[in-house]
């Protein structure tokens, strides 16, 4: 098992080079595309939520057949799914978290904030309840 880390600015530009740390942390054949797109989302949300001044946390634990992301912010709320209207332009970020992710979602921290977090099986990966037989 793998983890790396790193902290980023609240900036624009941070959402690109979680993104690229990101894919740059594991090999996801397949599920690069998916779980870079999620990184995005999960950056866009916490970079909108968190205090001007304050830093993100990116987390990447790459395991054989997993691999988990974690975006720690200082905002508060919860994230949860929303039901946007076909002319809003935000509130997508969480669903497609949803639909990308093998699973999703969120858990304490120390200090202020919320970690949001996603999962995504490798191809190959053998389910747990035949890897106990």
């Amino acid at each position: 098992m793998a983890t790396q880390a790193r902290m980023f600015a609240r900036g624009a530009r941070s959402v690109g080079r979680a993104r690229d740390f990101v894919a740059a942390a594991v090999r996801a054949g397949d599920r690069a595309d998916d779980i870079r797109v999620c990184v995005s989302e999960l950056v866009t949300n916490a970079l909108r939520h968190t205090p001007a001044g304050r830093l993100l946390l990116v987390r990447v634990v790459a395991q054989e057949h997993l691999v988990h992301i974690e975006v720690h912010d200082a905002g508060s709320g919860e994230p949860h799914l929303c039901a946007p209207a076909d002319t809003d332009d935000h509130g997508r970020g969480l669903l497609l978290v949803a639909a990308l992710a093998d699973d999703w979602g969120t858990a304490d921290r120390d200090g202020p904030g919320k970690c949001v977090w996603a999962a995504f099986k490798l191809p190959g990966a053998t389910p747990p309840a035949a890897a106990e037989r």
